[in-house]
């Protein structure tokens, strides 16, 4: 299916049944043609399930100016993408778990440098001993290394949460790389219908690529010796940059919109809120089936909410601060495991929240064990009889 205009200048966009896979290696596919004009596209990719079907359909892709190499681990993968953004050229790769580990050293480099390089990370269980399943624990582990995350919930959002990235990273205002996680298996090898626009729409939605940095005609030094004074310089430049965030985001959101007529959820996710007394917090495809729960409490007259947390880095303080303001039993729902304190998410939560309320975790699906709605409603049913947090709930429901 062809778009077709309807003389308003939207367009009808062709919906196709692919994997959260293949969705990012179109929308890499589109954004890196985008910048055709400019200094092209390019990046390192190295296969690991269970990523590696989006990086080989994004090897057989063709481009104008540029091209993906294809190299022999994912440290190398994340030099050449340094590289290649530091050239000016628009960058992508893909990862997962024990190889975003033996990429780390890069991954703090390419974010150091302030590059808008775009990651796609399918969140899988750090090994040994081995596991190809979902676990949140991959990414977390790089969550201070200055990265932008979002965490998405569906095909759809992987496709435009990639796009929407790239023209947030490369703001003048922002200038820093971002990974797009998605859960493995749950998405990553689910199909689903996907619309995918046109070349010519995501060529308005995204400017060329104009990196103030990148390497030219004249002589530069990368990677010196820093002073105390002058790192103390660059950390705080990053930092500010991560504040500016929340308004480019609102600004990208806008300007998607506008694009492609849909708009992309916002840093947290919202559902029945407004008078909720009892609310569940959760990231990635745990925030659809939490809705499910909400649903049924609803059916039951209990007063119950969900936040999606969509945007991790930089954390979303000031909304998570408002939504749960009053609200006094909060169940925090984290596919990950701090040993010895608990739940990621949960722990830097319950910061914001203060007071004496109840905020209890509960770690469940680790190491890719289904979170079906009946392990929440128990989750549920627990939060509501407490009266008052106690240890994190690690629970097995395998």
């Amino acid at each position: 299916m062809s778009a077709q205009s309807h003389g308003n200048g939207a367009y009808h966009m062709p919906i196709e049944l692919i994997s959260a896979n293949h969705a990012a290696a179109k929308a890499a596919t589109l954004a890196g043609r985008a910048n055709r004009n400019a200094r092209g596209f390019g990046g390192g990719v190295y296969p690991i399930t269970p990523q590696t079907e989006c990086i080989e359909l994004l090897c057989r892709q063709e481009f104008d100016k540029g091209k993906i190499v294809r190299v022999e681990s994912e440290h190398s993968a994340m030099a050449v993408c340094i590289g290649v953004s530091l050239s000016g050229a628009r960058a992508f790769t893909a990862s997962a778990s024990n190889g975003l580990a033996y990429m780390a050293e890069n991954v703090v480099a390419a974010s150091y440098y302030r590059l808008p390089i775009l990651m796609m990370a399918v969140n899988r269980t750090l090994g040994p001993p081995w596991n190809i399943w979902v676990d949140h624990g991959d990414t977390l582990m790089l969550r201070d290394t200055g990265w932008m995350q979002i965490y998405c919930e569906n095909n759809q959002e992987v496709l435009d949460s990639v796009l929407l990235g790239y023209r947030l990273a490369e703001d003048p205002r922002v200038l820093l790389p971002v990974m797009i996680c998605q859960d493995a298996f749950v998405l990553s090898h689910t199909m689903m219908l996907t619309d995918i626009p046109e070349q010519e729409q995501v060529d308005a939605f995204l400017p060329e690529l104009d990196l103030p940095h990148r390497v030219a005609h004249q002589a530069v030094t990368l990677g010196g010796l820093d002073f105390p004074h002058e790192t103390e310089v660059h950390r705080i430049q990053h930092h500010k940059a991560t504040k500016n965030v929340p308004e480019v985001y609102r600004e990208c959101q806008d300007a998607f919109e506008k694009a492609f007529g849909r708009r992309p959820p916002d840093r947290v996710v919202p559902y029945r809120m407004d008078d909720a007394e009892v609310v569940l917090v959760s990231m990635g495809t745990t925030t659809s089936t939490a809705r499910k729960v909400v649903d049924a409490a609803r059916e039951k007259g209990l007063a119950v909410g969900s936040l999606g947390v969509r945007m991790l880095r930089p954390f979303p303080e000031d909304l998570l601060r408002t939504w749960l303001q009053g609200k006094e039993k909060i169940g925090v729902l984290d596919r990950d495991l701090s040993p010895g304190v608990g739940g990621i998410l949960w722990s830097e939560l319950r910061g914001v929240v203060g007071g004496d309320r109840t905020v209890q975790n509960y770690v469940l699906g680790m190491g890719g064990g289904d979170v079906l709605p009946e392990h929440l409603q128990k989750v549920l049913d627990d939060l509501l009889a407490r009266n008052c947090a106690g240890e994190p709930e690690l629970m097995e429901v395998a």
